[in-house]
């Protein structure tokens, strides 16, 4: 992040603008709604910085820039047409610390002017770090149409309330709980719509019933991640994430998905790498149950999807019988997520009819699949945490009749820019796997739908590797 966002207070503080073109008059337009104390210097300028001046808008010099004219500014915007100049009065602007914006330089400036929607005092501020403007605009028309009009007497109202939620309700979680339910609720609704009566009401009914309800006991959502994309998460999960007062994730839940929860919620890390050091089943659901019981609202984030080889279930039935409350948001399984970033289609009616989800990385002395039905033909076999058993995969579906032809593929990393994708056959899919350094995660899929994978590739990454014709 090349840029910090943060918001100016400039009040009756001193701004500086050099320039009387039509840039600086946007410029004081806009900074004017800042209640900034303007001052525009130019040999020189627009009539209608002539007209601002006359009322007593902003102060103005006709004439050229000095030195001086930085005293006691805590904001400089230069907007001349003589770069030489705009690089001097930056330069001299840096040397006394004054934050300055060179329109149009970004290389010269320290701080840039985002695209605002305005929604007094909800502000929305869109930035493309100076890289395209125009693309800045698009996203404000955008949020211009999606942002309601009097969402800024909403915030204005939901503030009328913090003193009275601040003597009613105890503790900050309640607080914050109660002001949740009112803007995802149809209290929210009401007032947007114009019915400030109806949201009143509805506001005044969940004071009385919370404040008089006993604490709030905690939950726990079981939430799926997805393959890695983090566009690939539900907006029902970001909600989640976005609610959640502790987020225990696992290890190859990326950052980029946890980036998208509150900034003040607990991140635990609980997930190990395949035998590897980590916690324990058994430690996972102690602290599930730990923190619900501290009244928490309790994230479990699971790379995929949490029912399908996620142990998702386990954690239910601790949970049940702690006799806590719990939710599930399913994510997009790694087998459907990254066989289509692969361009495997899983079933198709000429090759497909059926496909079965399979774990490699079955409990020590555990049952074996069923290998007899996987070798069938018109299967397709994706096969989870196989990455290091992909020799003995491949031979126990030969030895139960699986053609040495049949197409194999792994996918590593999937769906993400690090993804790889191999292509071989039972035959040869141990040997080129082991020689190309693929690492974890990854599947195997097995099945005629490979054959269509170099045709249907669309996701640019590295290079798939084929050794279809490999011994």
């Amino acid at each position: 992040m090349k840029y910090f966002p943060i918001f100016f207070d400039l009040w009756a503080q001193k701004v500086l603008v050099v320039g009387g073109g039509e840039v600086a008059l946007r410029k004081v337009v806009l900074l004017e709604q800042s209640g900034a104390a303007i001052t525009l210097v130019a040999p020189e300028i627009l009539p209608e910085l002539r007209e601002r001046a006359a009322a007593g808008k902003i102060q103005v010099h006709i004439r050229e820039f000095l030195p001086a004219d930085l005293s006691g500014a805590r904001l400089v915007i230069v907007a001349t047409s003589r770069r030489a100049v705009n690089r001097w009065i930056a330069a001299l602007s840096e040397a006394r610390a004054i934050p300055v914006n060179v329109v149009d330089d970004r290389e010269a400036s320290r701080f840039i002017v985002p695209a605002i929607v305005d929604r007094d005092p909800v502000l929305a501020a869109i930035s493309t770090s100076g890289t395209s403007p125009v693309l800045a605009r698009r996203l404000r028309e955008r949020l211009e149409a999606a942002i309601p009009k009097n969402i800024g007497a909403l915030a204005s109202w939901l503030r009328s309330l913090r003193h009275i939620a601040r003597r009613r309700l105890h503790g900050i979680d309640e607080r914050r709980r109660f002001f949740e339910t009112l803007v995802d609720g149809p209290a929210a609704r009401h007032f947007v719509g114009g019915d400030v009566r109806g949201a009143q009401r509805i506001a005044q009914q969940l004071l009385a019933g919370t404040s008089a309800a006993p604490h709030a006991s905690g939950e726990v959502t079981l939430v799926g991640a997805g393959p890695g994309d983090p566009e690939l998460l539900t907006l029902k999960a970001l909600r989640a994430l976005q609610d959640a007062d502790v987020i225990l994730h696992d290890r190859l839940v990326p950052q980029a998905v946890l980036d998208m929860a509150r900034r003040d919620a607990a991140q635990i890390c609980v997930g190990k790498a395949a035998g590897g050091i980590g916690s324990t089943q058994e430690e996972i659901n102690a602290l599930l149950i730990e923190h619900a019981l501290l009244g928490k609202r309790v994230v479990r984030l699971k790379g995929g999807d949490p029912f399908i080889f996620g142990r998702g279930g386990e954690e239910l039935e601790a949970l049940l019988d702690a006799r806590i409350s719990f939710s599930v948001i399913p994510g997009v399984t790694a087998a459907a997520g990254c066989a289509a970033y692969a361009g495997i289609p899983l079933t198709h009616r000429d090759h497909a009819h059926s496909v079965t989800f399979v774990t490699a990385h079955a409990d020590k002395d555990g049952p074996e699949p069923d290998w007899q039905a996987l070798a069938k033909p018109g299967i397709t076999a994706v096969f989870y945490m196989g990455l290091a058993r992909v020799e003995h995969i491949a031979a126990r579906l030969m030895a139960h009749g699986a053609s040495a032809a049949l197409p194999a593929a792994v996918v590593a990393q999937g769906t993400l820019p690090s993804q790889r994708v191999i292509t071989g056959t039972l035959a040869t899919i141990a040997a080129v796997t082991a020689g190309s350094n693929v690492e974890s995660p990854a599947l195997l899929v097995v099945g005629e739908v490979v054959s269509l994978q170099r045709r249907l590739a669309w996701f640019e990454s590295a290079e798939p590797l084929d050794v279809s014709q490999s011994a």
